[in-house]
C-alpha cells in the first residue's frame, strides 16, 4: 500500500491522540486523546480497493462512540458514586480495547481491514485503552479485571479453533493475548509493557508475512508455501512464536508472566491462561504444519517475499531470538 500525504497526516494525529491519552493529567484530556485517535483511524480504514472497508469503519466508529459515551456517563457518577464511575470507566476501556466479554466487534472489524490497518488496530490502538486501564488498578472496581482476563482467555482460545480466515484467527489470537497483558498489568506496569512490546513485534512480523504473501485464507498459505522453503520456515517460526511455544521469542514474556503469577499466588487465573495457550497453539500448529506438509498445484501467484530478501532476516531475527534468550537471561541473572 502506497503512503499518501493524507495517510501520513492521519497517522500523525492518531499517534498524537495516543500520546495525549497516556500523558494527560486529567481524565478529560485522556478522553480528548481517545476521540482524536478514533477520528484519525477512520480515514485510515477507508479504502477504495476494499469493498468491506466502509462496513468495518462504520462498525468501529459506532463501537468506539459507544465506549466514549460510557466514559462521559461515568463522569456524571463521579461525585455520587465513585465505585460505579470507576466500574463504568473500566467497562468502556475494555470495550475500546476489544477484550472479552466486549469483543464482539473486534473479529468482524478485522475481517474488513487490509493487513497494514490490521497492524495498527492490533498494536497502536491498544496502547491508550490499556494504559488508562492500568491507571485504574488501585480502585475499588478491581474485581472486573480477573473476570475479563478469564473470559478473554476462553473466548480467544475457543473462538479461533473453527476459523479458516487468517484475519479472524489473528483477531481471536489478539483477544487471547489481551488476557495475558491484563494479567501482567495486575502484577506490575513493567511486566505488561514488556509483554506488550514483545506482542507488538511478533504480531507485526506475522502480519507482514501474510501481507507480502497476499494471504487471507488458510488455503492461500498452503499454495504459497509449496514453493519456497524460506517462506515455510518464516510461517512456521512466526506463528509458533506468536503462540508462545518454546524456544521461540513469544515464549519469553509468557515465561516471565507465569513465574510472576506463581509468586503472586494467582493460580486460578494462571490455570485458565495455560489451558487457553494450549488451544491457541493447536490452531497455530494446524496452519504451520499444513504449510510444511501439504503441497498444492502450481498457481500464478507471485512470491513477493522472495524479491524482498531484506525482510527475511528481520523476521527470522525477532522470531528466533528465543533460541538464544534463555542463555542470555542466565548470563544476566
Amino acid at each position: 500500500m502506497l503512503l499518501s500525504s493524507s495517510h501520513i497526516l492521519f497517522f500523525s494525529t492518531l499517534s498524537l491522540g495516543t500520546l495525549l491519552s497516556i500523558s494527560s493529567s486529567s481524565w478529560f484530556g485522556a478522553w480528548i486523546g481517545l476521540e482524536l485517535n478514533l477520528l484519525s483511524f477512520i480515514p485510515l480504514i477507508s479504502s477504495k480497493n476494499n469493498q468491506y472497508s466502509s462496513e468495518a469503519a462504520l462498525k468501529y466508529f459506532l463501537i468506539q462512540a459507544l465506549g466514549s459515551s460510557i466514559i462521559i456517563m461515568s463522569a456524571s457518577f463521579m461525585m455520587s458514586s465513585s465505585q460505579l464511575a470507576t466500574m463504568l470507566f473500566m467497562v468502556s476501556l475494555l470495550l475500546k480495547s476489544g477484550a472479552a466479554p466486549f469483543h464482539f466487534w473486534f473479529p468482524s472489524v478485522m475481517e474488513g481491514l487490509q493487513w497494514p490497518q490490521v497492524i495498527i488496530l492490533m498494536t497502536i490502538q491498544k496502547v491508550a485503552p490499556l494504559s488508562l486501564l492500568s491507571y485504574l488498578l488501585h480502585s475499588d472496581a478491581l474485581y472486573i479485571l480477573p473476570s475479563a482476563i478469564i473470559m478473554s482467555a476462553i473466548v480467544g482460545a475457543i473462538g479461533g479453533i473453527n476459523q479458516t480466515f487468517l484475519r479472524k484467527i489473528i483477531a481471536y489470537s489478539s483477544i487471547n493475548h489481551m488476557a495475558w497483558m491484563m494479567s501482567a498489568m495486575l502484577i506490575s506496569e513493567t511486566n505488561w509493557l514488556l509483554y506488550f512490546s514483545f506482542y507488538c513485534i511478533i504480531s507485526t512480523s506475522v502480519v507482514i508475512l501474510f501481507s507480502y504473501q497476499e494471504a487471507f485464507h488458510i488455503s492461500h498459505i498452503m499454495n504459497h508455501s509449496s514453493y519456497s522453503p524460506q517462506t515455510k520456515m518464516l510461517t512456521f517460526a512466526s506463528l509458533l512464536s506468536l503462540g508462545g511455544l518454546p524456544p521461540f521469542t513469544g515464549f519469553m514474556p509468557k515465561w516471565i508472566i507465569i513465574q510472576e503469577m506463581i509468586s503472586s499466588h494467582m493460580f486460578v487465573t494462571l490455570t485458565f491462561l495455560l489451558a487457553s495457550a494450549l488451544l491457541t497453539l493447536f490452531y497455530y500448529l494446524r496452519i504451520s504444519m499444513t504449510a510444511f506438509t501439504i503441497s498444492s498445484p502450481k498457481t500464478k501467484w507471485s512470491m513477493k517475499l522472495a524479491t524482498t530478501s531484506y525482510i527475511t532476516p528481520f523476521m527470522l531475527y525477532f522470531n528466533m531470538f528465543g533460541l538464544l534468550a534463555p542463555s542470555l537471561f542466565m548470563l544476566i541473572l
